[in-house]
Order: structure tokens, then C-alpha cells, then sequence
């Protein structure tokens, strides 16, 4: 490919972010908060006069998720820096999500535009109930043309089924929302060869594949302490987007507007996938295992290379206490995890199950017996 070729490529890809309809923004705490905690009222505003701007015309969606909720609690509760425990971050959640949705309510309602507030964990968007659902709300909120803010649910959610930065749930979002474009924004423009405050960095425009940037050591949180995202979690949202076929931006705040509109900012990656199901993309990136199935040589087989169910014979062993639902890692002898799905019994069932035939288990145990121990319409492979 010439230079000139190359130009060309990069300037239609921008042309397509520019035409993207249903595009997920993501913007983090430093965006929007100051140094202490609080909520910067002058920073929401700004970014809600781009994203007002840009659906003005009613031929563009937007989703937004935003962060904020906990550093937008801190100073209120005469907290200085971002808790490390769980419960104190509850508490902050508690009480800053009020005051987030409250200022984007506010703002918002400078333009007419109603907002709807979308809480989410990822055990929620793992379970086909709840997944339906918050597809569902979101897509009617667009159709009703209210502005959907859309975050983590940080009250409620423990360790376990926490997504641990909005960086991947936006990600996971643009998936759900079926978005042609996913926008991450934070205080840097763009992925950097280096550290971008030493001289001599540059900021690399796009990025085609993920080895691209294997050799780009990237940066952890920024200095502010009331995040938990950095371009690490940015450029691994970027990826899991990238890989179900939607391009990504990933800029600065202050250079919102021009990413919407096409213009050269920030790095653009690529897409270098399909769309797969919405629930598998969920269930691979946003979920917990709660136990694991050892599998024996001829389930590994059938489950990776055949993608079929996983059935009880194939079991060799089980471990971990969870429900009928929940997710679980397979494994092979060697302890490697092959796949992740939801199974289909509790921990508690499965040892008599272990070895024994669908038809054996029916004819001892009853109908409810005959089933698989994991669907393979519930059922992600990790390691082909």
C-alpha cells in the first residue's frame, strides 16, 4: 500500500465515524470532576453542549456512559482521595450518583432532552433475562428520544460481579446498543508511543490490529486518584469493541466534538471482527467464573473443535460453590480454561452427575436429568 493509499483509508474511516447513526460515548471521572472530588459543573456542560450538538438533528443516537459517581461523592462525604475498601466506595457511589445525574439532568435541560438513568453489574448483562432487558430499556429510550447515562452500578455490585472499569463496560454497551461507533474519552488524546510527557512521543492516529501495539508500553490511572481506568483498560475496551466489528476513537474530552465529526484526533482503531451474539461477548468479558468443570480429553474436543453442549460423561471433576446460571470456567487435565459458560445445575448436583450418560441419569433421577451441563448457545470458547 502507498502513503497516499494510506491516506486515503485513514480519511474514509474518519468520513464513517463522522456518519456513524448510534454511536456509545464514554467519559471518565477526571473528565468531569475536579481535583478534590467534586463535580466540575463548567466540564459536564461542556461536553453536553457536543453531545446535545450532535443529536440535534434527530438522524443520531447517543448512548453515554459515564464514571463519576464515586468521585462525585467524595468530597461531600470529606473523602480526599478514592477509597481502596468496597463499602466506602458503595457509600460514595450512594451518594455521588445523585448528584452526576442530577448535573447531567440539569444540562441537559438547557436543550429539552430528557435523561434516563441505566445502572448496570455485570452479573445483570451474564444472566438472558437481564441481558434482554437492559437491551430492551436502552433501546427504548432512544426510540422515546431521551438521553440514556448509562454506569455501574457501584452501590450494589460486590468484587465478584463488578466490570472494574467503564471502559469495558462501554465496550460491552456498544455491543449491547448495536452502536456503529464507540468514543472513549479521558484526559490524554490518544494512545502514544511512549509516555506523552516526554518529548519525542507521538501519538499513534490508528491502530489496525492489536499487534500493532505491542510494542507501545501503556500507561496505568492518572495522577488524580478518583478513577480507576487508564489507557490500559482503554485500549483493552478498544479491542473487545474492535473484535465485534465497531471501530473506536479514543481521545480526550476536550476534543469530543471533533471525534464525533470525523476530524483526525485521537487514534481510531479499527475493526477487526464480527458481531457475535450479544449475550457470548457479555458472558467472555464481563463475567466472573464462579467454579470451574475439569473436562476429560474427549469433552476438550467436543466443546472446542466441535463446539458442541457440554454433557455430564465429559466431566472429570467440579469445584467452587455456585448456582444453576452462573458462570463457570471448563478446563482441560492440564488446568488450562478452553472455555467459560453458563451452567445449567447447581455445584451441589453435579458430582453424581460426573461420567454418567444423559439417558442413565433420566431413567435413575427423572427428565429434568436429560440435559446438558452447558449449552453451547451458553458457552464461549477462550483457548480454539
Amino acid at each position: 500500500m502507498t502513503v497516499d493509499e494510506g491516506k486515503a483509508q485513514v480519511a474514509g474511516a474518519r468520513q464513517a465515524v463522522g456518519e456513524a447513526r448510534r454511536i456509545v460515548v464514554k467519559v471518565g471521572s477526571s473528565s468531569l470532576t475536579t481535583a478534590e472530588g467534586g463535580l466540575d459543573a463548567d466540564r459536564v456542560d461542556a461536553l453536553v453542549d457536543v453531545l446535545a450538538k450532535v443529536r440535534s438533528g434527530g438522524e443520531r443516537e447517543i448512548v453515554l456512559v459515564s464514571s463519576g459517581a464515586i468521585a462525585a461523592g467524595l468530597a461531600p462525604l470529606g473523602l480526599r482521595r478514592r477509597p481502596r475498601d468496597l463499602a466506602r466506595q458503595q457509600a460514595a457511589a450512594s451518594v455521588g450518583q445523585g448528584l452526576l445525574v442530577a448535573r447531567y439532568t440539569a444540562s441537559f435541560a438547557r436543550y429539552g432532552v430528557r435523561v434516563g438513568q441505566v445502572l448496570l453489574t455485570s452479573d445483570d448483562m451474564s444472566r438472558r433475562a437481564h441481558h434482554r432487558n437492559a437491551s430492551r430499556t436502552l433501546d427504548k429510550l432512544l426510540a422515546m428520544g431521551a438521553f440514556p447515562v448509562v454506569n455501574e452500578n457501584d452501590t450494589v455490585a460486590t468484587d465478584e460481579i463488578r466490570f472494574g472499569d467503564n471502559d469495558r463496560l462501554a465496550a460491552l454497551v456498544a455491543h449491547l446498543v448495536h452502536a456503529d461507533l464507540l468514543v472513549l474519552l479521558s484526559d490524554v488524546d490518544g494512545v502514544y508511543d511512549g509516555d506523552p510527557g516526554r518529548p519525542g512521543t507521538a501519538r499513534i492516529a490508528e491502530v489496525r490490529r492489536p499487534e500493532d501495539l505491542a510494542h507501545v508500553e501503556i500507561g496505568s490511572a492518572g495522577k488524580a486518584g478518583v478513577g480507576t481506568g487508564g489507557m490500559v483498560t482503554k485500549v483493552e475496551a478498544a479491542r473487545i469493541a474492535a473484535a465485534a466489528g465497531i471501530p473506536v476513537v479514543l481521545t480526550s474530552a476536550v476534543h469530543a466534538a471533533d471525534a464525533l465529526t470525523g476530524q483526525d484526533t485521537g487514534t481510531y482503531f479499527h475493526p477487526t471482527g464480527k458481531r457475535s451474539a450479544d449475550r457470548l461477548l457479555w458472558l467472555q468479558h464481563a463475567s466472573t467464573p464462579q467454579g470451574a468443570l475439569t473436562l476429560d480429553d474427549g469433552a476438550v474436543r467436543a466443546v472446542v473443535q466441535g463446539r458442541k453442549s457440554l454433557l455430564p460423561a465429559g466431566i472429570a471433576a467440579v469445584e467452587g460453590e455456585f448456582a444453576a446460571g452462573d458462570p463457570v470456567e471448563l478446563r482441560d487435565g492440564g488446568g488450562r480454561a478452553v472455555a467459560r459458560g453458563l451452567v445449567s445445575f447447581d455445584a451441589k448436583e453435579i458430582p453424581r452427575l460426573i461420567g454418567r450418560s444423559t439417558r442413565e441419569l433420566a431413567r435413575e433421577l427423572g427428565p429434568a436429568y436429560e440435559r446438558e451441563v452447558v449449552h453451547r448457545d451458553d458457552l464461549v470458547i477462550l483457548h480454539p
